[in-house]
């Protein structure tokens, strides 16, 4: 069952969709300084305010549209609560790609430098990929097309594990740990926004009670 507010036709819940792109865009706006200031000789203070504020302004959008949810569901009755509740998690999930991406500057304005190191240029251009799957993302919210969705996933999970692939060789490699523990935690944040960027595509197409799980169930994909 593919959620009430993808279908053609007023629901009433169209501009909280359109809201929703407009905070991950945000939410990629951050993930592209937050790199930035990790991967590239870009200081982390001359991000940190612009992240943050942005964050703030995701978090506050999240709260009104959730207010506006539950104003919704209050007037229409329960008609549209799977839509509802469909929409609170897609907007979670916003909200914690911009937390993630707040981590990354964190990880930056500890004193963590990924410039100018063999595997920096790598980093980069998977950052491109990463960025360039938010604008997908947000297209596939505004338009859902089953064949894209498709494609979109099996992309997110080839990334998916790769990461953790990558997050174990760093977990039990002999290099020194002011290598290696950076770069896992790293990965750990990246791991966790492209499964939530699939997690918000998802929400288009998968029905409610196994939306974040594959497998018939077995498997979380939000772990």
């Amino acid at each position: 069952m593919v959620m009430s507010f993808f279908r053609k036709g007023p629901t009433g819940l169209e501009h909280v969709v359109s809201k929703s792109v407009s905070m991950l865009g945000d939410a990629r706006h951050s993930f592209d300084l937050a790199t930035l200031a990790l991967l590239t000789e870009t200081q982390p203070a001359s991000v940190d305010a612009d992240i943050r504020a942005t964050d703030q302004r995701i978090n506050q959008t999240e709260q009104e549209l959730r207010a506006e949810l539950v104003v919704h569901v209050a007037v229409q009755g329960s008609a549209d609560i799977g839509s509802v509740l469909g929409l609170i998690l897609l907007l979670k999930k916003i909200e914690r790609v911009g937390d993630q991406a707040k981590n990354v500057l964190d990880l930056a304005e500890s004193g963590v430098r990924l410039d100018n190191e063999d595997d920096t240029a790598a980093m980069l251009e998977e950052r491109g990929l990463i960025s360039t799957m938010f604008g997908e993302a947000a297209e596939l919210l505004s338009e859902p097309d089953a064949e894209q969705l498709a494609e979109f996933g099996r992309r997110a999970d080839g990334l998916l594990t790769e990461h953790q692939a990558k997050i174990e060789t760093y977990l039990h490699s002999d290099r020194p740990g002011h290598e290696v523990v950076p770069r896992a935690i790293y990965y750990r944040y990246l791991k966790r926004i492209v499964a939530n960027l699939l997690g918000i595509v998802r929400t288009a197409s998968d029905p409610l009670p196994t939306l974040d799980y594959l497998d018939d169930g077995a498997t979380d994909t939000d772990d």
